[in-house]
């Protein structure tokens, strides 16, 4: 993406992460803050019941790393003119505000366009920008994870209520991933055709494409597929070597071999259960299908014989495929993870150790993302003007009538 300038006019997570993907890319991208508040996710003080750090804050690094802030008041008819200017030197304008707030604060298509008839227009949104609801906002909680099915998909029944999504901005993350996507192929279009496109993007059309083919189940058979089950230790119903299983230590292994066929002899061999695999119940297929129950309980109790970290260095050689439960900081220190370098270190100006993040996802040429800090709120706002040729007395008047910061 190098090259490529997007003008982003968003807050929160959803929208920012999908140009710190383009960032994370190569491109661009000015972030519009208001020169006083900044984002709204700059003041966050708790998350949920974490302690947010101001100076280490990951709901601002997380979406925001890799670009530059301006600060300008886009309620002010000389903002809007500076995001006019700013616009007619950008390849993408990207913005999560509603439709009444565009058209009050003149960053609806038309005004935008009026200053760069090829910007690509990219909105994200919480309900889509068609139907009766277009104009109502919303959160990853609310659109994506509620209305779409993914709560009501994982909670059993015997719970008294739904389960909440796992942890801060994760459909967010997902739908911005997919605005990012979005915009590529945007980009694409453009460079191919010369027509520059708008493109939408929801957090309900990203929470349906989660659940996609548990919802295109319901829809062919009319009625809901399946209901989540209580945890437990043991087997799905019918192949004994897909579930989950519980170690001595309270701790937690998935088994998903879906063709077990092959792999009955090395399976129950790594389970400590060798003689299993020449009982004719249990050593085709077909009789371990059958005999699945059976089997099942067998494997409850060998996996329960003995620890976890017996069982992740023990299973490392499993032809099937296997995978241990892992809590989130487990999961931020997987060697895998670290491996491939999806775990990045972004450098601070105070001397204090980098801050980790996760990687967004994608890697070119084998080679890990490289990007810097989220900016301070304005940080950038003088650089970025005077590169628009904005002489240094029209950058204090503009900071006098507190148009900018």
């Amino acid at each position: 993406m190098k090259g490529v300038r997007i003008l982003e006019v968003a807050q929160f997570a959803f929208v920012p992460v999908a140009a710190a993907v383009l960032a994370d890319w190569g491109a661009d991208v000015i972030k519009i803050e208001h020169p006083i508040r900044g984002d709204t996710q700059r003041g966050f003080l708790k998350l949920e019941s974490c302690p947010v750090n101001p100076d280490r804050n990951i709901m601002v690094q997380h979406p925001n790393r890799g670009k530059r802030s301006v600060g300008i008041d886009i309620a002010t008819e000389a903002g809007q003119k500076l995001i006019y200017e700013l616009a007619a030197t950008c390849d993408v304008f990207l913005t999560n505000y509603l439709p009444d707030q565009r058209q009050k604060l003149k960053i609806d298509v038309e005004h935008i366009r009026s200053a760069n008839p090829k910007i690509i227009y990219a909105r994200g949104s919480a309900l889509g920008d068609k139907g009766d609801e277009r104009n109502k906002g919303g959160f990853d909680a609310t659109a994506f994870w509620a209305r779409m099915g993914s709560a009501s998909a994982v909670t059993p029944p015997e719970l008294s209520g739904p389960l909440t999504q796992p942890g801060p901005a994760y459909g967010d993350t997902i739908g911005g991933m997919n605005i990012a996507g979005g915009i590529a192929a945007a980009l694409f279009h453009r460079s191919q055709t010369g027509e520059a496109i708008e493109l939408d993007v929801s957090l309900l059309s990203s929470g349906a494409w989660a659940t996609a083919m548990s919802i295109g189940l319901a829809l062919e058979n009319d009625a809901v597929p399946f209901e989540a089950k209580m945890p437990a230790s043991g087997s799905v119903k019918g192949n004994p070597f897909v579930g989950v299983f519980r170690t001595a230590d309270g701790e937690y292994i998935n088994i998903t071999i879906l063709t077990p066929g092959p792999l009955i002899e090395d399976t129950f061999t790594h389970l400590g259960i060798a003689e299993m695999a020449r009982d004719d119940k249990f050593s085709t297929a077909e009789a371990l299908m059958t005999n699945w129950a059976e089997a099942s309980g067998h494997i409850v109790a060998a996996i329960g014989s003995k620890p976890f970290s017996y069982w992740v260095e023990h299973l490392k050689t499993l032809r099937g495929q296997w995978a241990p439960y892992q809590n989130l900081l487990a999961a931020g220190n997987d060697p895998q993870l670290i491996a491939n370098g999806l775990v990045i270190d972004i450098e601070t100006d105070d001397g204090r150790p980098p801050i980790k993040l996760v990687s967004s996802p994608v890697q070119f040429n084998h080679m890990p993302i490289v990007t810097t800090r989220a900016p301070e709120a304005g940080e950038h706002t003088e650089t970025v003007l005077m590169e628009l040729g904005m002489e240094w007395e029209k950058l204090e008047a503009l900071k006098e009538a507190k148009v900018i910061c």
